[in-house]
């Protein structure tokens, strides 16, 4: 068994079984026609169950072989141009270099000790990342698994600097459209069923400042604390941006930590041309990005920036074994001092690899590429008299439904709807997103694919309307 273990011994193993396992990748990625075949968990669940784990194969040629049947033949292809669901973006070569680095060295970027080299990368891209947020000298950061995370992380330094003993009296203010995980790390945090405070948006699906400076006033008059405010850089739904400059007057009023939900939008960071949409980011005391989702990366690749270093003591904690304080006179840089992992994969290797080969001016331009895109669809959907767009697009997400001419019934246009996301995901000929909005059913456009082009857009409505003109003739004749 040793024989499986990587080191010096093993080397022209690991190169045959990586090349052979890059070698079908690379083959499937350039025959694949379609984003999904179109298989169901009733057609794939039976071949992973009869799988027996305790019957090894003993070779990595007849593992891929197996590989093959269970997970390549039917994943969910991103790069495919009619992958339009969620915020998983195609990733770029020089990150997918980097996955294959750090898998192999496997780093683990908790201490100095487990990563070198590794450690002071990390802290370079976060020092470059806060440097084109604006933050300022003092800033400071550190990766994590995702936006999650990085909420988490925001909140709960939030938490901390508001100096009460009382955490019922804790209150944070967030759109209605804000991400869930804000409600959830409030749980997380001990906060009550109330913390979080759901300000209104007004029709761009901004955070509207007048409704949150009422609740504002309201909080202090009612002798709660308000604990942060979360504006959000790109909706999860909508890709809206919240009016940053004036909810940062508004946290500077009240003395309330501002916190920027900037998952989606930090593509904005390296934009060429829609930089100006985040204006304000820079005063806020804690940033959320993602470059998993707009810096074209594998998952995961996300960080947690703060204006004031200081801050992450609140995530600190000393080991004798691990990170004992002795290391912080010592001057040696431990990651772990400001993080909520400990064990940590080396992810920032992936960002490090894209930037020394493309360049951030290379990842804006394809980010710059897929907002303008979102402008032609939206265009091309407010055109069409088959369908119904909420807004227009801020970053690259396009929100609308399918409204039939003959047919009034709102409940019969949200199962037109349903029915058509679902047929379509069937067919793997596209994958299309879904949300309510006012209760209703809509679909969702999430375009993070630079290969995406126009005429993709249209070929999917075409074939969402065929889907949902088909449901709605079968529901005619099931009535009559």
């Amino acid at each position: 068994m040793r024989s499986h273990l990587l080191n010096d011994t093993t080397a022209e193993q690991y190169r045959r079984s990586v090349t052979d396992g890059v070698e079908r990748v690379a083959a499937k990625l350039a025959a694949t026609e379609r984003p999904f075949t179109g298989i169901t968990v009733d057609a794939l669940a039976p071949r992973i169950d009869e799988i027996d784990l305790d019957q090894p194969l003993h070779d990595t040629g007849a593992v891929l072989d197996e590989l093959e049947d269970v997970y390549l033949r039917d994943a969910i292809y991103f790069h495919h141009p009619r992958y339009l669901a969620h915020l998983n973006c195609p990733v770029v070569i020089p990150a997918v270099l980097g996955e294959a680095v750090l898998s192999a060295v496997n780093s683990s970027l908790d201490t100095w000790d487990q990563s070198a080299g590794g450690t002071l990368i990390e802290r370079k891209l976060v020092d470059w990342t806060n440097e084109r947020i604006g933050l300022g000298p003092a800033a400071d950061g550190v990766f994590t698994s995702g936006g999650s995370q990085s909420n988490l992380q925001a909140l709960l330094l939030a938490r901390e600097e508001a100096k009460t003993e009382s955490f019922a009296r804790l209150r944070i203010f967030a759109s209605e459209v804000s991400h869930f995980s804000v409600k959830k790390s409030a749980k997380l945090l001990g906060l009550g069923q109330d913390a979080v405070v759901s300000i209104p948006v007004d029709h761009d699906k901004r955070m509207q400042t007048v409704a949150l400076a009422r609740e504002l006033e309201r909080c202090a008059k009612d002798g709660l604390v308000p604990m942060a405010v979360v504006a959000t850089a790109g909706t999860t739904d909508f890709g809206s941006i919240d009016p940053l400059p004036e909810i940062a007057e508004l946290c500077e009023q009240f003395g309330t930590w501002m916190h920027v939900d900037a998952a989606f939008g930090c593509g904005l960071l390296a934009s060429l041309k829609h930089r100006d949409r985040i204006s304000g980011i820079e005063r806020a005391d804690s940033v959320t990005v993602d470059y998993h989702k707009s810096f074209f990366q594998p998952v995961s690749s996300s960080a947690v920036l703060v204006r004031d270093a200081a801050t992450l003591r609140h995530a600190t904690y000393h080991a004798e074994y691990l990170n004992p304080r002795r290391m912080v006179e010592e001057r040696i840089p431990n990651q772990v001092d400001k993080s909520l992992q400990t064990t940590r994969r080396f992810d920032a290797l992936k960002l490090w690899m894209t930037l020394r080969t493309m360049g951030a001016d290379g990842i804006g331009q394809l980010f710059d590429e897929v907002c303008d895109l979102a402008r032609e669809g939206w265009k091309l959907i407010a055109a069409d008299p088959r369908f119904d767009v909420v807004v227009e697009p801020s970053l690259s997400t396009l929100v609308f439904r399918y409204i039939p001419a003959a047919v009034t019934d709102p409940a019969e246009i949200d199962r037109a709807n349903l029915y058509a996301r679902k047929a379509l995901f069937a067919s793997g000929d596209a994958i299309v997103a879904g949300t309510k909005v006012g209760g209703r059913h809509y679909l969702k456009f999430t375009l993070l694919n630079p290969e995406t082009q126009a005429s993709d857009i249209a070929a999917v409505l075409d074939l969402i309307a065929g889907h949902a003109e088909q449901y709605l003739g079968e529901s005619l004749d099931r009535a009559s």
